[in-house]
C-alpha cells in the first residue's frame, strides 16, 4: 500500500480490502463503483476531463468537434452530458438495461456523423487512461491491480456496446493504443485551439468562485508537453507548474486522514438542476430526431 499508509484514517483502507476480495472478471461493475465512485470521485473527474482534451490533439477529431460547434454554444451542456451518459451506463452496470439504453442513444448521436472506429477506439483509450495516469500522479493511494483489471472490462465492454471491433483487453492494451495513436496523428490545428479554449470557459463556470481566476493556467499546468504543444497553449512558468503538481500530490498525502466516502459521487449537472431524464440528453438540434428514433424503437 505504499510507505505512508500506515499512517491514515480509520477505515481508510476498507474500501481497497474490499476490492481485493472481489473477483475482477466477474465483479468488475462493483469494483469500478468503488473506485469512482467512492476511493477517487474528484480525481476521475478530473482525468477524465484532461483525456477529453487529447481529442482535441488529433486534426480529423478536432475539425469534427469545431464543426458542430457544440463547445462554443452549448458548451456547459455537451459537458454534462458526457459525464451523465458515462454515469447511465455505469450506475447500474456496464449490460444493465439502463446501460444499454443509454449507448443505444450515444451510438445514434455518434450515427449522425462518419466516424471511424480507429477514433472511436482513441477516444476510448484516453476516457481509462486519463483517469489511471491522474490517480497514479495526484491519488491518495495507488491503484490496485484489481482495479486496472475491472476498469479495462468495462471500459472494452462499453467500446463493444459502441460497436467497435478488435478491442484491447487490458489497461497496458488501452495505453499502447493511446500512445501509438497519438506518436502517429498529434499536431496542432486552430480548431485543436478553439476547441481547448472553450472548454477552458466550460471548467471555469463550472468551477468555484475562488478557483474560476486561475483555472486556466491550472489546466494548461496539469498537461504533459505534447498535449500542451499539439492544443497550441502557452507554456506556464516552470515555477507555476512546479507548484501546481505539488499542490495535487500534498491534497492526495492529506486525503489519506479522511474517513472513506459513505454515499457514490453523484455528477451535479448544472444544465438540469432540477433532475434529468435520458431524453435530455444530446445535442439540441438532434433532440427531437433522437427522440422519434427512441420512442419508434421502443414502441
Amino acid at each position: 500500500m505504499g510507505v505512508l499508509s500506515a499512517v491514515h484514517a480509520p477505515g481508510r483502507y476498507a474500501n481497497l480490502r474490499r476490492i481485493q476480495q472481489l473477483d475482477p472478471e466477474v465483479d468488475y461493475d462493483e469494483i469500478v463503483r468503488l473506485t469512482a465512485r467512492h476511493e477517487f470521485p474528484w480525481d476521475y473527474v478530473q482525468g477524465t476531463g484532461i483525456a477529453f482534451m487529447r481529442d482535441y490533439g488529433v486534426p480529423s477529431i478536432a475539425a469534427l468537434l469545431d464543426r458542430t460547434r457544440e463547445f462554443e454554444d452549448h458548451g456547459v451542456k455537451r459537458y454534462d452530458d458526457t459525464i451523465l451518459i458515462g454515469d447511465e451506463a455505469t450506475l447500474d452496470g456496464i449490460d444493465s438495461p439502463r446501460s444499454h439504453a443509454a449507448l443505444r442513444r450515444l451510438n445514434r448521436i455518434h450515427g449522425h456523423y462518419d466516424i471511424p472506429d480507429e477514433e472511436l477506439a482513441y477516444v476510448l483509450a484516453t476516457t481509462i487512461v486519463g483517469p489511471v495516469r491522474w490517480i497514479s500522479a495526484y491519488g491518495w493511494r495507488p491503484l490496485d491491480p484489481h482495479e486496472l483489471v475491472a476498469l479495462a472490462k468495462v471500459t472494452t465492454r462499453f467500446g463493444e456496446l459502441m460497436g467497435i471491433k478488435d478491442l484491447p483487453t487490458t489497461y497496458d492494451g488501452y495505453l499502447a493504443l493511446l500512445v501509438d495513436y497519438e506518436r502517429q496523428h498529434f499536431a496542432h490545428t486552430p480548431a485543436s485551439t478553439r476547441l481547448a479554449e472553450a472548454s477552458i470557459r466550460i471548467a471555469r463556470t463550472v468551477a468555484p468562485a475562488p478557483l474560476k481566476p486561475l483555472t486556466r493556467r491550472v489546466m494548461i499546468a496539469v498537461m504533459d508537453e505534447p498535449l500542451r504543444e499539439a492544443l497550441g497553449l502557452p507554456r506556464q512558468p516552470r515555477w507555476f507548474v512546479r507548484a501546481v503538481h505539488a499542490g495535487l500530490r500534498l491534497r492526495g498525502r492529506v486525503l489519506r486522514f479522511a474517513p472513506p466516502r459513505r454515499t457514490p459521487y453523484r455528477h451535479r449537472p448544472t444544465t438540469y438542476p432540477g433532475g434529468y431524464r435520458l431524453a435530455d440528453l444530446g445535442p439540441i438540434a438532434m433532440l427531437d430526431d433522437l427522440n422519434r428514433v427512441a420512442g419508434a424503437a421502443n414502441g
